[in-house]
């Protein structure tokens, strides 16, 4: 009997802001069963597709997309805020409600060759998830696809990223923002 994921994700109201329905993943990963089910469920999915690397958004996608990279037994390519990895790095800009901000990857980490999942917990708006296939793409690396554990729907960031040519999994959707 397979576990109800979604279940195991908790829900904060007006956190961090009056209107919002925070979804707090740390219920599902402090689960010892929901976390390895929810990282197998992604994982399996890409399995025999020639995923040479995951690649992580900072902070929640570095959980799950390391253990995707260890479940496919790929390597993991750690997208970061600017100013975060040691060495030369490539970097791509994105727009905030109220301003830029930039995101980064090792400049040798991937290229032609390598075909890159992008793995977050969550994809609300899509803004970071698009800069990161942009960025990755840059490099001259496959990333057509991104999975995460939770969509938004409603705000449409799956929808802007499949219009970007990616294809997009999650393992649950809920209602509202």
């Amino acid at each position: 009997m397979s576990l109800d994921l979604k279940s195991l994700v908790r829900t904060i109201p007006d956190y961090p802001k009056k209107g919002i329905l925070f979804r707090d993943i740390t219920t599902l990963i402090e689960h010892p069963e929901g976390f390895k089910d929810s990282i197998e469920q992604i994982a399996a999915r890409y399995r025999g597709q020639g995923i040479t690397h995951v690649a992580g958004i900072e902070a929640r996608g570095f959980i799950f997309g390391a253990g995707v990279a260890i479940a496919l037994g790929t390597g993991f390519v750690p997208i970061r805020k600017k100013g975060k990895l040691p060495g030369e790095t490539i970097g791509q800009n994105y727009a905030l409600e109220y301003g830029v901000d930039t995101i980064e990857i090792h400049a040798d980490v991937v290229g032609p060759g390598h075909k890159v999942l992008l793995v977050d917990d969550l994809i609300a708006t899509g803004g970071t998830a698009i800069a990161a296939i942009g960025l990755l793409r840059r490099t001259g690396a496959v990333c057509d696809d991104a999975a995460f554990v939770i969509d938004l729907p409603e705000i449409g960031g799956a929808a802007k990223l499949e219009a970007e040519g990616v294809r997009v999994s999650s393992l649950m959707a809920f209602d509202g923002h």
